[in-house]
């Protein structure tokens, strides 16, 4: 009954309050961990993590920052992942550290854990609404600067009131989502994991083979290799783009648990090296040769542009194959992210009651509650873009660049070098300032829209014009002073 004991029992409070955030095994004695995964089995699992919705909204990222910039900073915030990661992957070694949230706890104790796990709640909850966005466009459709792009279902059927939005998501709520976020064991998600896999890559290989032939063809336009730069809006806007590419490499909630089941931990680094390539390649690819098919017609959702003729044989067929096999892998993928959010929001509200899995009216209660708010939320945002801008701006960035930082200038085992400290300074610099900017340029947007939507005007005069005696009012807007001319009867 000493002090080894009170340290013993301190130590298992710890590990019991932040458990890893997407958490190996549950049973009823406890968690147990297997160990001995492979290299290769590592790296494909962080890469199922990785390669998720954002690999939509790369082109779209491309079209605004030009081919160049676009690729660069694609590489650019894949070495900044590999840093963020490389911080959390030490602290923890030298700890023996086996959760993000533990690690967080340990530097900034309790409201650290805290934080860490609300901003993962509100990333998985904005990740999971693009998911049900990329369903509704691909199903339902979409509509675009006044443009509709038509769905599967619309393609096929015609519009009806049965595959319109709001009813196909709901359909794809209670038959598909519902039974997958039942299981109560991640590993039960695992050959739904390798299908999700398999269908992205599909998803990837049609794309480029498209682009590719029309390339030789010489029937696509030569793309936009620099961004327009007409004013300082223009600048600002160039903003928006990052907390996209920064949702499109998170993963970091999910390092410990792959690094759990390895025999050999000192693999974990040429894992993450080694995916994040991978990774990098895929997104370079899916980018480039979805904008160089696409042009300045890209769409925030890369996806919907495929309802139309691509200009080979058998287009309206591989429209079809390509949404319907990336539209089944984010089915697929749904379940595994709303795994680890489940867990975190449960770990926030009810911190000191015991696991989740062996509670069901509270497992049940919180699962029914996320998904009206996720299916709600996916119903009244119009865009993918939108989710992005909020949940890269805000909780991604942390996750993946302020708190590693965080956590090694606290340097809570003492092996923070001076190059990790530069390094720390420079990314939360970096990633506060260029999120700050992309979130003002986004409110201004927003607010030139509703400006655009209902202008102010003071008519001047009405003065007759024309043999067919129609009127013509003299306009002025009441915001720049420019003049408009409008016809009546």
């Amino acid at each position: 009954m000493g002090a080894g004991n009170v340290s013993t029992d301190q130590s298992k409070e710890i590990r019991d309050e932040t458990t890893p955030l997407l958490p190996v095994k549950a049973e009823e004695d406890g968690f147990h961990e297997f160990n001995g995964a492979s290299f290769s089995g590592a790296v494909f699992n962080l890469s199922t993590t990785i390669v998720g919705a954002g690999i939509m909204a790369l082109p779209a990222s491309i079209k605004m920052l030009g081919l160049i910039p676009g690729l660069l900073m694609i590489v650019f915030v894949a070495l900044l992942t590999e840093a963020s990661i490389d911080m959390l992957v030490r602290c923890s070694h030298q700890g023996k550290i086996t959760s993000y949230g533990w690690l967080m706890g340990e530097a900034y104790g309790q409201w650290g854990r805290i934080a860490l796990q609300a901003s993962v709640v509100i990333n998985n909850i904005g990740v999971m609404i693009v998911y049900m966005i990329i369903i509704g466009d691909v199903l339902s459709g979409t509509t675009s600067d006044g443009i509709h792009h038509r769905g599967l279902l619309e393609g096929w059927f015609g519009a009806q009131m049965w595959n319109s939005r709001a009813v196909v998501l709901l359909v794809t709520t209670l038959l598909v989502f519902a039974p997958l976020v039942s299981f109560k064991r991640l590993d039960s998600l695992s050959y739904t994991s390798a299908l999700s896999v398999a269908l992205a890559v599909i998803f990837v290989v049609i794309t480029a083979g498209i682009a590719i032939i029309k390339l030789i063809d010489g029937t696509v336009a030569m793309p936009k290799l620099f961004p327009e730069i007409d004013d300082l809006s223009s600048i600002w806007k160039l903003f928006t783009a990052v907390p996209v590419l920064v949702t499109a490499y998170i993963c970091h909630y999910n390092v410990h648990s792959i690094d759990n089941e390895l025999e050999d931990r000192t693999q974990t680094q040429p894992i993450v090296r080694t995916s994040l390539a991978l990774c990098s390649s895929v997104y370079i690819a899916t980018s480039f040769f979805a904008y160089l098919l696409f042009g300045d017609g890209t769409l925030d959702d890369v996806l919907a542009n495929f309802d139309s003729d691509l200009g080979i044989p058998f287009s309206s067929v591989f429209n079809d194959v390509v949404r319907v096999s990336y539209a089944a892998h984010v089915m697929l993928v749904f379940p595994i992210v709303f795994f680890a959010l489940r867990l975190n929001l449960d770990g926030l509200l009810f911190p000191t009651s015991r696991h989740i899995s062996h509670d069901n009216k509270r497992f049940a209660l919180i699962t029914i509650s996320l998904l009206v708010v996720i299916y709600t939320a996916a119903i009244f945002i119009p865009s993918i873009w939108d989710a992005f801008q909020f949940t890269g701006a805000t909780a991604a960035v942390l996750i993946g660049f302020i708190f590693p930082a965080m956590v090694i200038l606290r340097d809570p085992y003492g092996i923070a070098t001076k190059r990790d400290k530069i390094l720390a300074v420079t990314m939360i610099v970096l990633a506060v300032l260029s999120n700050s900017v992309a979130l003002y340029s986004d409110a201004m947007n927003i607010f030139r829209k509703k400006e655009v939507r209902f202008p102010a005007t003071k008519i001047a005069n009405w003065v007759p014009h024309g043999p067919d005696g129609r009127f013509r009012a003299t306009c002025s807007a009441a915001r720049g002073g420019l003049s408009s001319h409008q016809g009546i009867k």
